[in-house]
């Protein structure tokens, strides 16, 4: 990129997408977000950031986005909002996504999607990485296909995919944690798999992504000239098992108990086990924390 100042657009400012825009700013980014909310703008406006006003649902109030097809990066980190329960994963990750699309298309902005792991359908604990199959069998993991290929069929070399792991740190703990404390059976296999990313080291990942210089027309990723298709997690699975007998222990409650009748996971059979070698190696993502020992430390303190 060249020595002027960047500009950066976040559509979907929540978790993960504050973090990224606050990380921009400090990097002396001019950087802007979308929320639906007039309140939500104000705060924006308060943290140094440029608000805009829209919804990726609703094409008619994405208008004024017109004005970032020349910006230099855009993510696109929208979850389905749990309020407003009439939407559904489509509407929103998929739909929402092409609207952004169709008002930025023609520009050149660099354009990062939030994918997840959840595109892989892998289910007996085999390992899993970026040329591995994708064919979930949840509708979740569909829609995501669905919008990757999108991003990479629309904007080509400009667009790039991070498939995030589950996203845990501060805050994101308290209900877990309450439950453990209460001594609540856990639904779900504990013997099953599960992939994890701090949310700050899911950050750098996006940063990264968000500069990265595609070689040839193809980042590394899945071919035909995407630019770059990336697994972030971190360094190593853990059983549920593990997992939730250490935030136990951090947090001094008794063992975990679990009920695997009350199947209320979002996890197939045992799993699947992510690597993130290609993450490490095309964007130099150096974990801070490479693992729930130090990760959780972290999000409970």
């Amino acid at each position: 990129m060249s020595g002027l100042q960047q500009r950066g657009l976040v559509v979907g400012c929540g978790y993960l997408g504050q973090r990224v825009a606050r990380a921009w700013r400090d990097l002396g980014w001019d950087v802007s977000a979308l929320t639906r909310s007039g309140e939500r703008a104000k705060e924006f406006a308060g943290q140094g950031l440029t608000p805009c006003v829209g919804d990726v649902t609703e094409p008619g109030s994405l208008a004024g986005l017109s004005e970032f097809a020349e910006a230099d990066v855009v993510l696109f980190a929208v979850g389905r909002d749990r309020e407003r329960t009439s939407q559904g994963i489509r509407e929103v990750s998929l739909d929402g996504l092409r609207n952004v699309i169709d008002v930025l298309a023609e520009g050149r902005v660099r354009f990062v999607f939030i994918s997840s792991t959840g595109v892989y359908g892998q289910s007996e604990g085999e390992w899993v990485d970026e040329s591995s199959a994708t064919e979930p069998t949840r509708e979740n993991g569909r829609v995501l296909v669905e919008s990757e290929a999108m991003v990479r069929g629309r904007l080509g070399s400009r667009g790039r995919v991070l498939r995030l792991a589950g996203l845990y740190g501060p805050s994101r703990l308290i209900a877990r944690r309450d439950a453990l404390l209460a001594a609540h059976p856990l639904a779900g296999n504990p013997e099953a798999w599960l992939n994890l990313v701090h949310v700050d080291d899911a950050t750098r990942a996006v940063v990264s992504a968000s500069t990265f210089e595609t070689v040839g027309g193809d980042g590394g990723g899945d071919g035909g000239g995407d630019g770059g298709t990336w697994l972030v997690c971190d360094d190593r699975p853990v059983q549920r098992k593990e997992y939730f007998g250490r935030l136990a222990e951090l947090c001094g409650a008794p063992p975990p108990t679990f009920d695997p009748a009350v199947d209320s996971s979002r996890i197939d059979g045992l799993g699947k086990r992510c690597r993130n070698q290609r993450m490490k190696a095309e964007l130099r993502v150096e974990l801070q924390y490479p693992d729930i020992e130090s990760g959780l430390r972290a999000a409970l303190a």
